[in-house]
């Protein structure tokens, strides 16, 4: 018995270190992010989740959706509900479609604030529409939290007309989205008080 576990040890090792199973392993790993991709891109977004802190986000959302009528509308802490209203009935968007939430107070929290309640419904894939020079951060953030539900996004960058953000946002802003994954906790009063 003994002889046989040392030889099949042996075995493990010589398959594991030879250059055949790391390519391998690369092969599967590739074609598994790329079956991935693809699934995405097969899959038809279910409904629009706009991330708040540009009126021109749902002012170019509400013209997106008319393009796509029966999608429903989340817009996460956008600006005054009146405004957001008046655009998206001026679009000839009905109110039913649209969801305003505000209880996020960034971009970590525009999407951990929705995710479960899309979730909830069903949703597995959405349209994520923010401006292009917030989109890399909002990227990031949007594979943490969202993919940990395995809900997918197509990105929709409204032109903006500035430079993109630092890479040091996107960066702090996925590590609070990991923190989140972990404990729950996004780090949010952390970040405000540092604001101040």
């Amino acid at each position: 018995m003994w002889l046989r576990i040392n030889l099949n040890k042996r075995r493990y090792k010589r398959l594991t270190n030879s250059r055949n199973f790391r390519l391998l392993l690369a092969l599967v790993t590739v074609c598994w992010f790329g079956y991935q991709q693809l699934k995405s891109e097969f899959q038809r977004p279910q409904a629009l989740l706009v991330l708040g802190g540009a009126t021109e986000r749902e002012v170019f959302a509400a013209q997106f959706a008319r393009k796509h009528p029966q999608l429903p509308i989340w817009v996460s802490s956008g600006s005054n509900p009146e405004f957001a209203e008046w655009v998206f009935s001026e679009a000839g968007i009905e109110s039913d479609r649209v969801h305003l939430d505000y209880r996020a107070v960034d971009t970590v929290t525009n999407f951990t604030t929705l995710v479960d309640e899309l979730g909830d419904r069903g949703i597995d894939s959405v349209y994520l529409i923010t401006s292009d020079d917030h989109m890399r951060r909002a990227q990031i953030i949007g594979e943490i939290v969202l993919g940990s539900r395995g809900i997918r996004f197509k990105p929709v960058a409204v032109p903006s007309g500035r430079a993109p953000e630092p890479m040091e946002k996107a960066v702090r802003d996925g590590a609070r989205a990991i923190l989140w994954l972990t404990t729950g906790y996004t780090g949010a009063n952390f970040s405000q008080a540092r604001i101040r």
